[in-house]
């Protein structure tokens, strides 16, 4: 059953990015309002099942009925290569209350791909089924099994034999980061491609990849046909993009006006960074954790905008300091 894709409701999906959206990151994103779900970082699974500490500690929102405290569902992203143990983790997260599941081939991270993670499994189709088939068969039939994939190792031309393996598998929906492992991030994107897949196979799609601008969102729509969208890095850029496409798709989501009238000037990006503050320092997993995410943060604000005024934060080396530099 899939109760959140539907065909004629548009949707707009936060990404999983390891060591960006994290839970502090979810939480006050889905604040601001826009996004109708989002994925969490990935669970890599290994030799063992991870106990429930550490998936709580991945995903706190489990312990809330496996929502943000804005209300917004977290799916639970795994990655791995052994269908068995990834279909156990899955169980695991169901149990403790995952509202969905989604399986990650597309990390193009060496060490990943290395470990039998991520991208790598995209050069073997045949395994992408197996995964998701297990998986699948593990989880009760309401909950959503997903996958998010690259267009190929190399060749994008790849995405078709693997969009088959994602529905031989018994995906509920299919996630395309619009690129190869091989270009990393750089570009071009294909975005005709994911629209070849919109059209010829039957499960929905979710395009993804490059979206850093209210414009970008129009071309892809465009290029694409979708009406299923994951913002990623774009939405940590402009915080308002997700209120944006919110609007051009029709999808009905608290506004934040204020955000949207103050977006390009330093005064509103103030009270954003310390709320993030607030809800990342409770979890802080170090000293200089809520440090590095800030100038994290502004550097990828500043693909969208000029934010020179922000360089003294470059420099800063703890909270004090960088309430110093604003």
């Amino acid at each position: 059953m899939n109760h959140y894709l539907k065909k004629g409701e548009p949707a707009l999906i936060l990404a999983p990015m390891e060591g960006v959206t994290d839970f502090p990151m979810r939480a006050l994103l889905t604040e601001l309002g826009g996004f109708s779900f989002c994925i969490s970082e990935f669970i890599r699974v290994t030799q063992e099942i991870l106990p429930e500490k550490v998936l709580h500690r991945f995903i706190p929102e489990l312990k809330n009925g496996g929502k943000t405290d804005s209300g917004c569902p977290v799916f639970a992203q795994i990655l791995g290569g052994n269908p068995w143990r990834m279909a156990e983790t899955a169980r695991s997260l169901v149990s403790q209350g995952a509202l969905g599941i989604d399986i990650n081939f597309g990390c193009p991270a060496p060490i990943v791909n290395r470990n039998d993670g991520g991208a790598v499994i995209l050069k073997e189709p045949h395994r992408i089924k197996e995964i998701i088939k297990s998986v699948r068969s593990s989880v009760p039939s309401d909950i959503p099994v997903s996958a998010k994939v690259r267009l190929g190792w190399e060749n994008p031309t790849e995405i078709y034999r693997i969009s088959e393996a994602v529905i031989e598998g018994g995906a509920s929906w299919l996630t395309i980061h619009a690129r190869t492992r091989s270009q990393g991030y750089a570009k071009p994107v294909h975005w005709e491609l994911i629209g070849e897949i919109r059209k010829n196979f039957p499960i929905p799609v979710i395009a993804n990849g490059d979206i850093w601008s209210l414009e970008d969102f129009r071309k892809c729509r465009e290029v694409t046909g979708c009406e299923h969208f994951m913002l990623g890095r774009g939405a940590l850029g402009e915080p308002t993009l997700a209120l944006q496409i919110c609007r051009e798709l029709g999808i009905s989501s608290k506004t934040t006006a204020q955000l949207e009238e103050y977006a390009d000037f330093r005064e509103r990006w103030v009270p954003l960074f310390k709320r993030f503050v607030e809800l990342g320092e409770p979890q802080a997993i170090s000293p200089h954790y809520t440090v590095r995410r800030i100038k994290q943060w502004l550097n990828l604000a500043s693909r969208t905008r000029d934010i020179t005024w922000a360089e003294p934060i470059k420099r800063a080396t703890n909270l004090a300091e960088i309430w110093e530099a604003f």
